[in-house]
């Protein structure tokens, strides 16, 4: 079967609200930095309300999402699933992927509801801490999958971030079974050490008989493999995953492409904002790997990519940016 997508993306659709704070508000509003926590429509905009900061940003996002944008900034092909409300955060969303040239199953009657968003909180040090709101993203299921568009793609990619939801995990399990019997790769990102330590049996029921890529960092490899060390964590992640990228921030990344172990210098830059990085590194690796790349050459790539959107402020780089990026990494 011809294959029309690189990526099919499976995420949370989530309207991101970034700002910038300092540690004492993180401290004084009982806020655990560094983590994506789950709240409530109300604790959110209990933050809002004792922001006090002039610069700030809205962007479609969610993880997976940004992922598959990226790719189809790159040049690549992207569809994604998602569910988001007949609201006006969800019209917003519905154009942020048409203008990114995502293809997605939202081009229908959409539920009345509100929309899933994510208040992004980024520090002076670049760290970013995110308060979720899934709204009605937590209600994903089975159903939203466009099961055509999945066949015909070369990658099934999911965020880890799925496993909270009763109605999501199952989708995701699906859509890598349906893979599996259609020949199409599969590759999931452990997200945030968050889903490692408190959903790990969740996890696993996604991971199956294992998957053909996993994108992970250094804590969530270690948690995985409830170890302290890198070396006995890579093993871990052999058993459930035929490749795998684990990123180590300012350290750059290890990438295994199934039989060698690869070591991926960064590019030293000045943070702004974290927030992103890990997306940014997956969609710049999956359209490595689609478009002729090695895993080592993806690696590469994927470290650049990651390297320019942290000198963002927000998720995402502009339009031109991505492919400014890339005729960069080829001149290189």
């Amino acid at each position: 079967m011809s294959r029309q997508y690189d990526i099919y993306g499976i995420g949370n659709a989530l309207v991101d609200m970034e700002f910038e704070v300092s540690d004492v508000f993180l401290d004084a509003m009982n806020v655990e930095k560094g983590l994506m926590t789950l709240v409530n429509k109300e604790r959110q905009f209990e933050l809002l309300e004792h922001m006090r900061t002039e610069r700030s940003t809205r962007a479609g996002g969610g993880s997976a999402a940004n992922t598959v944008v990226a790719n189809a900034f790159f040049g690549g092909s992207s569809f994604y699933s998602c569910l988001v409300a007949n609201d006006e955060l969800g019209d917003f969303y519905v154009q942020e992927l048409d203008k990114a040239g995502v293809d997605t199953n939202l081009h229908t009657l959409r539920p009345a509801g509100v929309t899933g968003s994510c208040l992004v909180m980024v520090t002076p040090d670049a760290e970013r801490t995110m308060n979720t709101f899934l709204g009605i993203s937590e209600q994903f299921s089975v159903d939203d999958l466009d099961k055509e568009a999945l066949q015909r793609s070369s990658f099934v990619y999911s965020e880890g971030y799925l496993v909270t939801s009763a109605t999501a995990r199952p989708a995701v399990v699906r859509a890598m079974n349906l893979a599996r019997e259609h020949g199409v790769k599969t590759a999931v990102s452990f997200s945030d050490p968050s889903m490692v330590k408190y959903f790990r049996l969740g996890l696993e029921e996604i991971l199956g008989s294992g998957v053909d890529l996993l994108f992970c960092n250094r804590e969530e490899a270690l948690l995985w493999g409830e170890c302290r060390t890198l070396a006995k964590a890579v093993e871990e992640l052999k058993r459930v995953a035929g490749a795998f990228v684990i990123t180590l921030g300012a350290q750059g990344a290890l990438v295994f492409d199934g039989l060698a172990m690869h070591e991926i210098d960064s590019f030293p830059v000045l943070p702004v904002d974290t927030n992103g990085a890990g997306d940014m590194f997956a969609g710049a690796f999956l359209y490595g790997i689609t478009h002729g790349m090695t895993y080592a050459e993806a690696g590469r790539f994927a470290s650049l990519a990651a390297s320019r959107v942290v000198m963002v402020f927000g998720p995402r780089l502009a339009p031109d940016q991505y492919k400014q990026t890339l005729a960069e990494f080829v001149r290189s």
